[in-house]
């Protein structure tokens, strides 16, 4: 039969924008096109041929060719993605056969806005995963907690894996957001197991953009322009307030100036950032290559804070051998430099005398001085803080793989897949104080603070498994079986040294001590399917660490799953309202190793400092001093069960998760005290205690319109959760307060807040309970009698509330009208508390007219004007507020401009646009729970200019 030609466009059915790459082929052939960049394609037919348009993410169509010279496509979304492909741990699954509680989360749907951090990409969108960002300084990154962690002094963060490498607690700034395709999230340990030893706190698995085979060459320039602003201000006493607050407590007025400064306004200045990505892609025959630079630069709002970073992307892949060998090689290299502002400038700002001006005598500012006319140590002014100080330092980081797929040509079905990496940083830094500044009470001729530091990261990775997946036309309709071995290798090292002011050489203040870590893991996992709907999963995993002794390094992490697909059940098939609904079951078990040094289990020595040697002569010696250790260190270990739903009702119209858990986690690592005498130190690692945890997760999609002109989606999660310690250390003593943890406060010595203690949530408050008076008003150091024994002492405190969440939600909307797009991000949590150290630190009277030398004032919280305390209560529950919260994330408004050859969109975001609290500090959410000198989230607004051509 004679051929014809036929040609058409492919386009989006909801953009009604075209679509290169689709696959184009005659169906029961091989033969087939791609469209070119315009969408348009063009292939040779015969009368009766099915044509075939294909990808992915898109419903495919089959059109039969009937001497029609043009064929025209409107490709729709495939809302089901029952068969989208998730990457797990060593390999992929789909949606459908997932067994574990695996949430895949792709570009399109995270956070909008000029995000350098990876990790706040993700904030509020996944049921059980907290991201929580506790400074707004540029580059800072964000704690990641899925369902909140077990542990108490080991990590509670999960293991990051960066396209098949496993990180290992280092930032992950250094990877472009921009670049990022997805997050695979891993909740459960029947996902978690396969990593074992690293798995107890969850997994985020990162897979970067890649390019696709057979399509035109493509150029991307994105840039984001943003301006940041403080949005509130700690309310401390203004000038005249403080003036009246002086006079009226009997303070002496000649000490004050005659200023009226706010020194938030003068350390605080609106911030400016640009980002830029230009991206280059090509698809071959057999290959495809893309490349990506980044230029980030952003200022903080803190005076002197900088951030910026270089960065450049490259992936290739290549298949060769009719397509059975795959090479995909990744490569992410970044230099990332900071100026890092003095911190400390933030409280000194709220702590400085208001009367005061700026200017003075001391390198140009006004400094406090005594008697004798030398600066003594009164706080610092804030700008000299910023302005006279200069740290820097530059970060090199490349992580680069090379992976090799293979499809054995004798069995197509058997993979043998090889991934070996490196992630590789160096860093160095400087940091220099002007001398005519009088730090450390020098005088201007003399030197002042400087030093340097630098220090060197290395993570070596071989990992290599074998993988065999069939589908079978019998009862047992599918095997899926996986088993390799890596082998993992971290290396650090640093050293910092100080100026010596006596010699003007730099000494070593920190002499180096390597930091070594070797993980060897075997590993095996199988996938049986019966009858198409029941779904079995078994993971083993044996784990090998260096961090503990030959007798106690072999650890065992077995998980098992089961998952049933009821809506492929000949009762519920035909019906309308269920298009997916499956339960999941599962059990396993998780790990801990990430405490304490590299050998915590061997008796060691180390080398002391220049502050520690021992004259001989004239000559002086270095001192050696054993360290202390317990041989007896083994893992921590996390058992977990999970019940889960996943279902879609109404052709998928409405989809979600229900997710059930408890996790028991034992054989604690907790720097925890030991008996006096009985070892080296008063407190070592240990494996002793417990802790349980339960909780409920629920998520949502929602698709209300959806048209050729008006599309609008919604999703929601929300969490229910709740930790306890059930042990928490060898033998329990009725009646035990547990162990004080957490950040020591401001406005004391080592003094701490927060306990850990059987029964209670971790970091559990330990506070007093104020008394008020008839009006309301708290009575100072009236506190109650709760053991009624007529004396109030420690023994009357108790446990009150914690900084953990007992609930935390998540909100999205995506619309778009033709060209238009409207998206937002709301987030919040329930039950959380924070102690506002600035609160309690600066309330009360002595700390503001009692100050070193009687030379001075500092301001303080105007809280005082409102309590009337005169001492220091800051054990008083008054202090423990309410940190509920609802916060807009982002609102982003876009416009996708028609054009015929380049595609153009313009955007305009807002970040941090409200909070909603009870909480009468700057930011109720600060991942330790202590409230207290936080470089403060500025608001932002970004331009966003996209090109494609």
């Amino acid at each position: 039969m004679s051929q014809s030609t036929v040609s058409g466009t492919v386009t989006e059915e909801a953009s009604t924008l075209p679509v290169p790459g689709v696959n184009v082929i005659i169906k029961g052939t091989s033969t087939g096109t791609t469209t070119d960049f315009d969408g348009k394609y063009s292939i040779n037919v015969k009368t009766g041929d099915v044509l075939v348009f294909s990808y992915i993410g898109y419903k495919t169509q089959e059109i039969t060719y009937n001497n029609q010279s043009t064929i025209n496509i409107s490709l729709a979304e495939d809302t089901a993605k029952l068969d989208e492909v998730v990457v797990i741990g060593y390999g992929t699954t789909t949606v459908k056969d997932a067994t574990g509680s695996v949430e895949k989360i792709d570009s399109e749907t995270f956070n909008k806005g000029a995000i350098v951090s990876p990790e706040n990409l993700l904030a509020g969108k996944s049921a059980g995963v907290r991201i929580t960002s506790s400074s707004g300084s540029p580059g800072s990154g964000a704690e990641i907690r899925i369902r909140n962690g077990g542990s108490l002094s080991g990590s509670n963060s999960p293991l990051i894996v960066v396209d098949g490498i496993p990180l290992s607690g280092q930032s992950i700034n250094a990877i472009n957001p921009n670049e990022i395709e997805s997050y695979t999230i891993l909740k459960d340990a029947s996902a978690t197991a396969i990593y074992g030893s690293r798995a107890t706190a969850g997994v985020v698995i990162i897979t970067t953009k890649k390019g696709r085979t057979n399509t035109p060459l493509q150029v991307e320039y994105d840039l984001q322009i943003s301006t940041g602003k403080l949005i509130d201000k700690v309310d401390v006493l203004s000038a005249d307030q403080f003036r009246q607050y002086i006079i009226d407590n009997g303070g002496n007025e000649n000490l004050l100036g005659n200023a009226k400064t706010d020194w938030q306004d003068e350390i605080y200045e609106a911030a400016q950032g640009g980002i830029h990505n230009l991206t280059v892609s090509k698809g071959f025959k057999n290959s495809s290559i893309r490349v990506n630079y980044n230029l980030a630069n952003q200022n903080g709002i803190l005076l002197t804070s900088q951030y910026r970073r270089n960065a450049i992307n490259l992936n290739y892949e290549h298949r060769l051998l009719d397509d059975h060998l795959k090479v995909n090689i990744t490569s992410k290299g970044s230099f990332v430099d900071n100026r890092f502002a003095d911190e400390g400038a933030i409280g000194s700002a709220l702590f400085f005398d208001p009367t005061q001006p700026v200017e003075g005598n001391w390198a140009g500012y006004f400094e406090f001085e005594d008697e004798d006319g030398v600066r003594n140590l009164a706080p610092r002014n804030p700008v000299s803080l910023l302005l006279l100080r200069d740290n820097r330092q530059r970060a090199k980081r490349n992580i680069s793989n090379i992976q090799l797929d293979y499809k054995f040509h004798f069995l197509p079905e058997l993979r043998l897949n090889v991934n070996a990496g490196f992630d590789y940083e160096e860093y160095d830094g400087r940091y220099f104080t002007d001398p005519s500044a009088g730090f450390n009470n020098l005088n201007a001729d003399q030197f002042a603070s400087r030093g340097t530091y630098f220090g060197t990261n290395k993570n070596r990775l071989l990992d290599l498994y074998l993988n065999y997946k069939k589908d079978l036309n019998s009862i047992v309709s599918k095997v899926d079986v996986t088993a390799g071995h890596t082998y993992q290798r971290f290396y650090n090292i640093g050293e910092s040294r100080d100026l010596n002011t006596a010699t003007g050489e730099f000494d070593a203040v920190v002499p180096p001590s390597p930091f070594q870590l070797i993980l060897e893991s075997y590993f095996a996992r199988a996938e049986i399917t019966l009858a198409q709907k029941y779904i079995f999963t078994g993971t083993f995993r044996r784990d090998i660490t260096s961090r503990f002794s030959p007798d106690n390094r072999n650890g065992n992490f077995p998980s098992a799953a089961f998952a049933w697909l009821a809506s492929d059940e000949d009762f519920l098939k035909d019906l309308n309202t269920f298009s997916n609904l499956k339960l999941r079951l599962s059990w396993g078990v998780t790990g801990q190793q990430a405490i304490g040094g590299a050998f915590p289990y061997l008796g060691v020595y180390s080398l002391g400092d220049i502050q520690s040697q021992y004259q001989f002569g004239n000559q002086f010696v270095p001192t050696i001093r054993p360290e202390g250790y317990n041989e007896d260190l083994k893992w921590e270990e996390a058992t977990m069960y999970n019940v889960g739903l996943d279902y879609g009702l109404f052709n998928n119209k409405i989809t979600g998760t229900v997710d059930l858990y408890y996790r028991k986690n034992k054989d604690l690592l907790q720097y925890a005290p030991v008996p006096a005498g009985s070892n080296l130190e008063n407190f070592l690692d240990q494996n002793v205690g417990e802790t349980v945890s339960r909780g409920v997760e629920f998520g949502i999609n929602f698709s209300p319109v959806k048209n050729d002109n008006f599309n609008w989606d919604v999703s929601a999660n929300f969490t229910l959760s709740d930790v306890e310690i059930t042990k928490l250390t060898l033998n329990d003593a009725p009646g035990s307060i547990g162990t004080p943890t957490g950040p020591t406060l401001s406005g004391g010595v080592g003094n701490l807040i927060q306990i850990n203690t059987v029964g209670y949530e971790p970091n559990a408050f330990y506070v007093f309970k104020q008394v008020y008076g008839a009006d309301g008003q708290p009575i100072e150091g009236a506190y109650m009698d709760l053991n009624g024994d007529n004396v109030i002492n420690d023994s009357d405190k108790y446990r009150y509330q914690s900084p953990t969440p007992d609930a935390f939600f998540g909100f999205t909307s995506n619309m778009s009208y033709k060209n238009l797009d409207l998206s937002f991000t709301l987030r919040g949590s329930l039950g959380n508390y924070m102690y506002n150290n600035f609160k309690s630190a600066n309330g009360y009277g002595q700390a503001i007219l009692n100050q070193v030398g009687n030379q001075h004032y500092g301001n303080g919280s105007t809280d005082v004007l409102n309590t009337n305390f005169v001492n220091n209560q800051q054990f008083s529950d008054l202090y423990v507020e309410n940190a509920s919260f609802l916060r807009m994330d982002n609102i982003s408004l876009g416009y996708n401009v028609p054009f015929e050859k380049i595609k153009f969109r313009a955007s305009l975001t807002a970040q941090n646009v409200f909070t909603i609290t009870e909480y009468s500090g700057l930011d109720p959410e600060i991942a330790s729970g202590v409230d207290n000198n936080v470089y403060p989230k500025p608001r932002t607004f970004v331009l966003g200019l996209n090109f494609t051509f």
